[in-house]
């Protein structure tokens, strides 16, 4: 699919700038990572109460995902982009003044709810580039999200040890602001009517053939919740047992090996050509297989910060690709379904994440980082087992 008449091709540094621009949104998920011990601390509840908090963020992203993105494929992305980035700056504005711990929760679901702006702007691009460079330009709108949980781990740490948790969310709130109003001035408005005038229940219940017509979409979409799991299982439980007595370190800790991730962006752009060049369902076997060794390393190297390095950097490079070769399946779809169908896989992802991020906070709870390792090396066999029956599937 080429961009149609209607619309203009994006330019490097428009992509650039949208990638920016959805990193400091998707950035607000991921600052509870490393100073989840000091919300816990501050709030007096356990480990297992606290994942609530991320949770509660994933579980109603996907809620918000399934609700609300069916609308890009009817209104304007840019209009959509401008109300659903401003909603987010409120939600974070609540949970940077909340004196509750219910307050906190109920902050961290409405930001969830309206993190809608990365998903919208994967359809946005898809629409606006060569069929071509769908893993390229894929891969620099994932390097830009991964640049913001980067920072947002990395930066939460540091600020949290020493200037405390809510300093974070006062800072999310003023990188909210600026995208609220810059965001929607970059980007380009509906030209004409959509394909289709479906009323807003239609719109919904169209979620369910369309997805049933193209089952590639549910495999890529259960196979990224198991990756997004992973991620999530890993690092949640990274801030436990960093700070835990065994190991003794400061939440900072976990961002400064949050800084890992630093090497995803300038590997990320190059892997999504990658993924151009052997076609996703390869790209995502060879992805899992990697990610399954460097899961099952960690089990045995848990002991140690350092030689906890190696693996945390390749499984850093893994998650990404997982990802961008999920979306590469489906992105060449019709553009008047790209939204609906970046929907149902966006759903999976996040109603997974979000089961699996409470699950791994219960995992430590119970059985410390064993848990929370053994948790992700079943995912992980799980997504290698489905990723190999993708490309036996896309072979015949």
């Amino acid at each position: 699919m080429t961009p149609t008449s209607e619309t203009k091709t994006l330019t490097q540094a428009e992509l650039y700038l949208l990638a920016l621009a959805g990193a400091v949104v998707t950035a607000n998920a991921y600052y509870v990572h490393p100073i989840i011990t000091r919300v816990a601390e501050s709030f007096e509840v356990s480990a297992a109460m606290i994942g609530v908090v991320p949770a509660g963020n994933q579980i109603a992203l996907a809620l918000g995902i399934f609700l609300l993105l069916p609308l890009g494929d009817r209104v304007s992305n840019r209009r959509l982009t401008g109300i659903f980035v401003a909603a987010q700056f409120v939600s974070i504005v609540v949970m940077a003044l909340a004196d509750d711990f219910s307050v906190l929760v109920v902050g961290s679901s409405l930001l969830g709810f309206f993190t809608i702006a990365p998903y919208l702007l994967s359809a946005y691009v898809s629409k606006r580039i060569p069929k071509k460079q769908l893993g390229h330009a894929t891969a620099i709108l994932t390097t830009g999200i991964i640049g913001g949980i980067l920072v947002a781990r990395a930066g939460a740490g540091l600020v949290g040890e020493y200037y405390g948790w809510r300093a974070v969310y006062i800072i999310a709130a003023v990188l909210m602001l600026v995208v609220s109003i810059g965001l929607p001035l970059m980007m380009e408005g509906r030209k004409g009517a959509p394909s289709e005038r479906q009323s807003y229940p239609a719109l919904l219940v169209s979620l369910f053939p369309i997805a049933r017509q193209h089952p590639e979409v549910l495999v890529s979409g259960v196979i990224q919740a198991l990756s997004f799991g992973i991620f999530l299982a890993i690092w949640m439980g990274l801030g436990l047992h960093l700070t835990s007595p065994a190991m003794g370190y400061g939440v900072d800790v976990a961002g400064y090996l949050a800084v890992l991730a630093i090497v995803n962006l300038a590997t990320t752009p190059r892997l999504g050509r990658w993924a151009d060049t052997i076609g996703p369902h390869k790209a995502r076997r060879i992805m899992t297989i990697i990610q399954l060794v460097g899961i099952t390393a960690l089990l045995y190297t848990g002991h140690s910060l350092w030689l906890m390095l190696l693996p945390l950097v390749a499984l850093n490079m893994v998650g990404p690709i997982v990802d961008i070769s999920g979306r590469m399946t489906f992105l060449d779809q019709a553009p008047d379904i790209r939204t609906r169908l970046m929907t149902v896989y966006i759903v999976m992802m996040f109603a997974g994440g979000g089961l699996i991020s409470w699950a791994s906070t219960a995992a430590y709870y119970y059985a410390g980082w064993a848990g929370n390792i053994g948790l992700a090396i079943v995912l992980s066999i799980l997504a290698l087992s489905l990723s190999q029956f993708s490309l036996r599937y896309a072979r015949r």
